[in-house]
């Protein structure tokens, strides 16, 4: 069961956004600031300790996840953009790979393996400068 992250687990800020788009983006806050705090918040502490594992420069040295998202005109839009961001980011640290266990080839296929590198041996051999 992955843990879902809801609005009322984060903290938003509107700030203005950068780039272009004309007088729109000089006078209006449509960008988001979304923090969540992984320590305080109500994840099971292994993915916690996962999420605060991972390298990534979202992730603050306090545990702190901030999440920029800028690429909508509406505020609504880019809330719903930087929340599915977190919920990919919390996702990924859910995610347990499985252990991998050692195994070894069969005899059947060493054995096919082997014949094939005789076989394109002797078609590179066969590519040189006749003797006569």
């Amino acid at each position: 069961m992955r843990p879902l992250i809801t609005e009322s687990d984060v903290e938003f800020t509107a700030i203005r956004a950068q780039g272009p788009g004309g007088q729109h983006v000089n006078k209006t806050s449509t960008a988001v600031q979304l923090r969540f705090d992984v320590r305080a918040s109500r994840l099971p502490a292994a993915i916690q300790e996962r999420l605060l594992a991972q390298a990534d420069s979202r992730i603050s040295s306090d545990g702190v996840v901030v999440i920029k998202a800028q690429v909508q005109r509406s505020q609504e839009a880019n809330k719903a953009d930087a929340l599915a961001r977190l919920q990919a980011l919390v996702d990924q640290a859910a995610h347990v790979a499985k252990p991998r266990r050692a195994t070894r080839p069969t005899y059947g296929s060493q054995q096919r393996r082997l014949s094939a590198k005789t076989q394109r041996g002797q078609v590179k051999a066969g590519r040189g400068k006749v003797v006569e």
